[in-house]
């Protein structure tokens, strides 16, 4: 498989599409006025207790409060407390924590006036941003994510990616890390660092110790709240959490951008820094490649899958509803059982694409079609669990229910990415309708059926906006078709359709179902 990164900037935002042989996978945004990030951290001041919720409202500068709950305090808590006191007033000069003694850790059920008080210091990490009406979510256990190796401050455990399988490379990862971890610092061995050496880990860890570093130097002199460490941008995130082999290319029509990540590239890995590329052409970047066409086609409603399947997407303020359908299709099954196994295999894949797309979080409750046998549910479930294997956040899937439900559970640490698909009807009616390059699409797919069944003349009657999209330019889509099917489509323009209207016809004027 090869991933292709794409990077769009503009004068605000920044966007970026990660593509999997060809097709969109991933894609984020990124704007300037973005001051929550994942990964950022403040030093902020308690604004009170909560001893029902076992938690606190912390103040971190956005209109609503963060949330921080007893248990995302860590053990550690006093000693970062008194740290972060020393620091502030200026009575820490060593930023090591070699020599800085720790205090007794946190009772894990204990309670939350015990452990910090109302207008309290401290230091907080941004773990999920503000969603909807919610402030964003924190944790006082810090974390400092590097490309091989994520360094964990007032910690001494070694803890290794359960990704990493070979039991002989955990433990000679784990003895490497050990003879290099500085006093006072736990470390967690990310999966990227299988089979790298001790030099490679060991300059991952400096980096990161200077971040801290640099993070202390700025308490001292820092207002509360204020941002004290930014999590990188979204772009290196992405290539740090990511970068490897498979990776072909990255593209990037920003030249200060284009710099940037090509430094950091040859920075982490110097023999990939070949595919970071400069995009420089007046078509832009998106257009180019296709991906404006996939983002137009993945968003919205309805998603069309192969052979005619397609899922409807639902969201409601408590989770999410997927709807899978076999839709107008034909098959060589001999069954309506296999015909549903099949269905609902191609609409997994599709759903695990979709969820790592949209970044959809929380609870997702998936409706396949019905299965009677117990082996061909067994077989879905390994299927889905299989498809997002590769996806980065943390979810759970429970086997399907007795009404065929799956029900899944996913990290959802950003607001959901959300493309609008729908344009003003031009027919004057009130409201919107689908945009175009949809209706388009799914004539593709409809096409591909036909042509399978060997009709001798196939006739397209459709709207005349539609009509005229399909045959004007060189080539045409027509024309594509043309060299695709090796059979010609005569196209009927309709002044009586409605925009979305559109029917197939057979050589004796009959309407192909």
């Amino acid at each position: 498989m090869n991933y292709e990164l794409f990077i769009r900037s503009s004068s605000s935002e920044v966007d970026f599409a990660l593509l999997k042989d060809g097709k969109l996978i991933e894609l984020h945004k990124e704007e300037d006025d973005s001051e929550f990030a994942v990964g950022d951290v403040f030093i902020a001041k308690t604004r009170k207790t909560v001893p029902g919720l076992n938690a606190a409202f912390v103040n971190v500068g956005y209109e609503k409060d963060g949330f921080l709950h007893y248990q995302d305090l860590g053990p550690q808590l006093p000693s970062l407390l008194k740290f972060t006191k020393l620091v502030s007033t200026g009575k820490l000069k060593d930023y090591s924590l070699k020599n800085f003694p720790f205090e007794k850790d946190i009772d894990k059920n204990g309670k939350i006036n015990d452990a910090i008080k109302s207008n309290q210091s401290i230091l907080v990490q941004i773990v999920k941003e503000p969603i909807s009406t919610k402030g964003p979510r924190i944790s006082s256990e810090l974390s400092l994510a590097g490309r091989y190796i994520v360094l964990v401050p007032f910690s001494d455990r070694v803890s290794i990616s359960q990704k990493i399988e070979s039991k002989e490379e955990k433990e000679r990862l784990k003895r490497l890390v050990q003879s290099i971890r500085p006093k006072g610092f736990g470390v967690i061995i990310r999966t990227v660092a299988e089979g790298k050496k001790v030099a490679e880990l060991d300059k991952d860890l400096q980096n990161l110790l200077d971040r801290w570093s640099a993070m202390c130097k700025k308490l001292q002199n820092a207002h509360h709240p204020s941002k004290v460490m930014s999590e990188m941008n979204r772009g290196l995130s992405l290539i740090r959490d990511l970068l490897n082999d498979s990776f072909t290319a990255i593209h990037i029509d920003d030249e200060a951008l284009y710099l940037k990540i090509k430094d950091y590239v040859h920075e982490v890995a110097p023999q990939k820094e070949s595919i970071v590329r400069l995009y420089d052409s007046k078509v832009p970047i998106f257009e180019k490649f296709g991906i404006e066409r996939q983002i137009k086609t993945s968003f919205g409603r309805t998603v069309s899958g192969s052979k005619g399947a397609y899922l409807v997407i639902e969201h409601t303020e408590a989770l999410h509803v997927v709807d899978v359908n076999s839709g107008n299709r034909s098959n060589k099954s001999d069954s309506q059982e296999a015909t549903a196994l099949e269905v609902n295999i191609i609409a997994a894949t599709e759903l695990a694409r979709q969820l790592r797309l949209r970044d959809m979080g929380g609870i997702i409750v998936v409706d396949f079609i019905d299965m009677s046998n117990p082996n061909h549910r067994k077989q879905l479930y390994n299927h889905l669990r299989d498809e997002m294997k590769d996806d980065r956040a943390k979810h759970k899937i429970l086997p399907p229910s007795k009404f065929g439900l799956i029900q899944i559970t996913r990290q959802r640490v950003r607001p959901e990415m959300n493309i609008k698909t729908r344009e003003l009807d031009p027919n004057g009616e009130a409201g919107e309708i689908e945009a175009p390059i949809l209706i388009i699409d799914r004539i593709n797919s409809d096409l591909k059926r036909l042509i399978k069944k060997d009709y001798k003349k196939i006739t397209l009657n459709t709207h005349p906006f539609i009509a005229a999209f399909l045959i004007k330019g060189f080539p045409s889509i027509r024309s594509k078709w043309f060299l695709e099917h090796k059979k010609w489509v005569k196209i009927q323009p309709r002044d009586a359709y409605t925009y979305l209207e559109y029917h197939f016809i057979d050589k004796d004027g009959k309407e192909i179902k």
